[in-house]
């Protein structure tokens, strides 16, 4: 795969980014706000494997429209995505449209949470948490890389 194709967290547009120059901090094409850092990305069977083996960590939230936890956990989420900006990139997987990866990586219950470096899992936790626990959680689980 040379490229992926991600929609913009910004304007929704879709744009396609060269696998080779997805550390360099990509622009959407249509509204030129960053693609990957700042906001979660949606998480796809075309983009999720390219992105959980790259460089930089990525913290996927598995979720679906009808789970009121994972509806009050999103705003946590993309909270504590704008604070790790750089550090990590973050990803919300639609497990009722994205079936297939939910299989793959065995969602029983959700929200569920995992972080990935370089095609590795560092750590995994099942359910909403407050906003200061789940960035505590989540310094612990990059800080195992």
């Amino acid at each position: 795969m040379s490229a992926i194709t991600t929609r913009c967290p910004h304007c929704k547009s879709l744009n396609r980014i060269p696998v080779n120059r997805l550390n360099e901090a990509p622009n959407c094409g249509k509204c030129q706000s960053k693609l990957l850092d700042g906001k979660p990305v949606e998480g796809t069977e075309e983009n999720l494997s390219v992105l959980i083996n790259s460089d930089i960590p990525v913290v996927i939230d598995f979720w679906a429209t009808w789970c009121n936890p994972c509806v009050g956990f999103a705003p946590v989420f993309e909270d504590v995505s704008s604070d790790f900006t750089g550090k990590a990139r973050f990803i919300k997987v639609d497990t009722e449209a994205q079936q297939q990866l939910a299989t793959q990586f065995q969602i029983r219950s959700i929200p569920t949470i995992m972080v990935f470096h370089k095609g590795n899992r560092l750590d995994v936790i099942n359910g909403a948490l407050p906003k200061s626990q789940f960035t505590r959680w989540l310094n612990d689980a990059l800080n195992k890389n």
